[in-house]
């Protein structure tokens, strides 16, 4: 493995978390803040304690159908027939009707906006095959994130025994789903209509009620049950950083909204991000032997950005990339190594891939290099 370091000075400070402030007054039993991109913890209440999320669980489903979307297993165009199991959801729903047919879309929207249960089922059968093949996908999926405090009992978040997650998984589980920007265009709306199959209308009005009364917030979940109380997975995006925040087990509706905004005020008004490499730049080339094309360049799969405490002071810190030892084929966008930012103890990593396809050489390609090679001395590239 090649190494490359470098060491910077700089006039930032890594925040790795800052713990609850006593002057914020937090009054949800659990709360987390952080910063979407970097995941840096910026505030934290209790964030590991197990709660149930009530339709705030939708965001799983949601990023499940995202993904399904992205792959091409499914289209937002797709016509989803209505199993009486959809049908008969209670709780907040669109009234969809056993038989009748609705788009993927139009399910979507109704899950962002209007929480439906219904049309979280219709979308578990049908992503899923069935609901319990669904839930063993959002479990799945939960742990391949690293939310490892969650367990999933059903797509929609209706109170049910050993349903529980965290905080922290909450906010995990919110940034993957902002992977999919396009989800923000149904979360930021606040109202507006579908009409079923048979032509009849369905007003959906947001159950974010932040989207409409707090100019920047653009999503994402609420959840309200006997046994969860009041939640909120809320995200803003402010200059150049979104931030993610999550308050669960809340005793009112307003209580809610007022530590959600404190929330992000707190988080707007103490940090900031500061990207220190883009990922359109070159950082190098690395040596493929048997490849057609051998120099390789290689970048960043996303920017190197850090979150940095408006208040503090200078602080020292390096960067090492580490290339892969890698033979062709080689996919586009597959890691060749990684590139690893370091202050104090803590090491934060960011992949490094190539932007094409890297070819293997072919038998006359290989020739041709080895000649080249022998002829210009290059017989370390040779022997490789």
């Amino acid at each position: 493995m090649k190494k490359i370091a470098l060491i910077i000075i700089m006039c930032f400070l890594f925040i790795d978390k800052v713990n609850a402030s006593d002057e914020l007054n937090i009054k949800a039993k659990s709360a987390i803040v952080i910063e979407e991109d970097t995941l840096t913890v910026l505030y934290e209440k209790d964030a590991d304690l197990a709660l149930s999320p009530a339709s705030m669980t939708k965001m799983m489903s949601m990023l499940l159908t995202m993904e399904a979307i992205k792959s091409g297993k499914i289209s937002l165009d797709d016509e989803v027939i209505i199993s009486k199991k959809a049908s008969s959801m209670g709780g907040s729903q669109i009234y969809l009707e056993e038989g009748s047919k609705a788009k993927v879309g139009d399910l979507l929207l109704s899950v962002a906006l209007g929480s439906a249960n219904d049309a979280a089922i219709a979308l578990a059968e049908k992503v899923g095959g069935s609901v319990d093949n669904f839930v063993l996908m959002m479990n799945k999926k939960a742990k391949s994130i690293g939310a490892n405090n969650t367990t999933f009992k059903n797509p929609h978040g209706l109170d049910e025994e050993g349903h529980l997650t965290t905080a922290r998984d909450m906010a995990l589980i919110a940034s993957e789903l902002l992977k999919y920007e396009d989800i923000l265009k149904y979360t930021s709306l606040y109202e507006t209509t579908i009409k079923h199959a048979n032509g009849k209308s369905i007003w959906l009005v947001n159950t974010n009620n932040l989207i409409r009364f707090y100019e920047g917030i653009d999503g994402l979940k609420t959840g309200y049950t006997d046994n969860a109380l009041y939640c909120l997975t809320a995200t803003m995006k402010r200059n150049n950083m979104r931030i993610i925040s999550v308050v669960m087990k809340e005793e009112t509706k307003e209580d809610r909204t007022s530590d959600t905004i404190n929330l992000m005020e707190y988080a707007f008004s103490n940090y900031y991000k500061e990207t220190l490499i883009k990922k359109d730049k070159q950082l190098g080339e690395v040596f493929i032997s048997n490849a057609s094309n051998r120099k390789v360049p290689y970048y960043l799969e996303k920017d190197v950005s850090i979150i940095l405490d408006k208040s503090e002071r200078n602080i020292k810190y390096n960067y090492d990339i580490e290339i892969d030892n890698k033979k062709a084929p080689i996919t586009k966008g597959e890691r060749i190594g990684v590139l690893k930012l370091s202050s104090a103890d803590k090491v934060y990593e960011y992949k490094i891939i190539t932007l094409n396809d890297v070819k293997k050489a072919n038998f006359f390609k290989r020739v041709y290099n080895n000649f080249i090679d022998i002829t210009s001395g290059n017989l370390n590239a040779f022997f490789g």
